[in-house]
C-alpha cells in the first residue's frame, strides 16, 4: 500500500492590511475563506497536528483525504479573520504560539504584529483548534546553548498549560530550524510530535519530530494552492526556497563555528 502523504498548510497572518514584517507570509481574509472552501468542496478531511500523529502511532486509519491546517506565531487575524471561516466549514486546526509575542502578561515585545491575546487563544481553543508551542521568544533553537534552548521549550509549555489547563503536545519549530540535539529536547519537555517546514507533503517515515510543511503566502494562487492540495508540482513550485534554505544554512553553520571557537579561546 502507497504510503498517505499529507499537505500540512502553514500559514502564518491572515489580515487585510498586513506590516512590511508579515506581508509575504500573510494571507488576505478573503482567500482564507476561498482556500477553506476549496478544501470543502474537494472532500477533504482537517486533523489537528495531536490527531494525526495518534493514528500514526496506533495504526488508526486516516480519512481518504486528509490535510492539516496550521497557523504559526500567534497573529491576532487568526482569531479575527480565519476562525470564521474555519468555523464555517466545521474544520479543526492547530495554532502554534510563541508566548512572549502573545499580549498579556509574558509579552516580551518581540511580536511582528498585532498579536493575540490570552482570551482569544482560549476561545480559539473551545472552538477546536489545537494550541502547540512554538518557542517563547521565536529564536532558531538550534543555535542556542542548552541552558538557554531548555528555557524556551519549557516557559512555552508551561505557559500555554496554565493558560488553558493542559499541556501542548505540539511543536512547532520557529524557522522551521532543528537539529537532534533541539528535537530530543522538544521530546524530553512533553511534546509528542513537531513540525517542521521542508515544504513537501508529510509521511510517517518523516518520524514524529520532523514532520514536513508547505508554505502558504500571500503570493499563493487558487491553481498553487490547488496543487499544494493534490501534492502535485511542489518541488518545482518551492524549488527556489529550497536553494535560498541551502545557501543560508551554509552561513548559519559557519557563525555557528565561529561561535564554538570564540568560546573555546582562553
Amino acid at each position: 500500500m502507497t504510503q498517505a502523504r499529507i499537505p500540512i498548510l502553514m500559514y502564518h497572518a491572515v489580515a487585510a492590511e498586513p506590516n512590511d514584517a508579515t506581508r509575504a507570509l500573510s494571507v488576505s481574509p478573503e482567500a482564507f475563506a476561498e482556500q477553506m472552501a476549496l478544501i470543502a468542496d474537494r472532500g477533504l478531511t482537517p486533523l489537528t497536528t495531536a490527531d494525526l500523529a495518534a493514528r500514526w502511532r496506533s495504526g488508526r486509519p486516516l480519512p481518504a483525504l486528509p490535510v492539516l491546517i496550521t497557523f504559526d506565531d500567534g497573529y491576532e487575524g487568526v482569531h479575527r479573520h480565519a476562525l470564521p471561516a474555519l468555523a464555517e466549514h466545521g474544520f479543526p486546526a492547530t495554532l502554534f504560539v510563541s508566548t512572549g509575542w502573545l499580549r498579556g502578561a509574558y509579552d516580551t515585545g518581540g511580536g511582528l504584529d498585532t498579536m493575540l491575546d490570552w482570551r482569544q487563544v482560549r476561545e480559539l481553543a473551545a472552538a477546536g483548534v489545537e494550541i502547540g508551542g512554538h518557542s517563547h521568544t521565536h529564536p532558531q533553537l538550534d543555535q542556542l546553548g542548552d541552558s538557554a534552548l531548555r528555557a524556551e521549550l519549557t516557559r512555552c509549555r508551561d505557559i500555554v498549560a496554565d493558560e488553558l489547563g493542559a499541556l501542548p503536545v505540539s511543536f512547532a519549530y520557529p524557522y522551521g530550524y532543528s537539529s537532534r540535539r533541539v528535537r530530543t529536547a522538544v521530546r524530553e519537555n512533553g511534546f509528542a510530535q513537531a513540525l517542521a517546514v521542508g515544504n513537501a507533503l508529510a509521511r510517517r517515515a518523516q518520524g514524529p519530530y520532523a514532520l514536513r510543511r508547505v508554505t502558504v503566502r500571500r503570493g499563493t494562487g487558487v491553481g498553487e494552492f490547488e496543487r499544494l492540495l493534490d501534492g502535485r508540482s511542489v518541488a518545482r513550485t518551492f524549488a527556489r526556497d529550497r536553494a535560498l534554505t541551502k545557501g543560508y544554512a551554509v552561513v548559519r553553520r559557519t557563525r555557528r563555528i565561529h561561535r564554538r571557537a570564540v568560546g573555546a579561546l582562553p
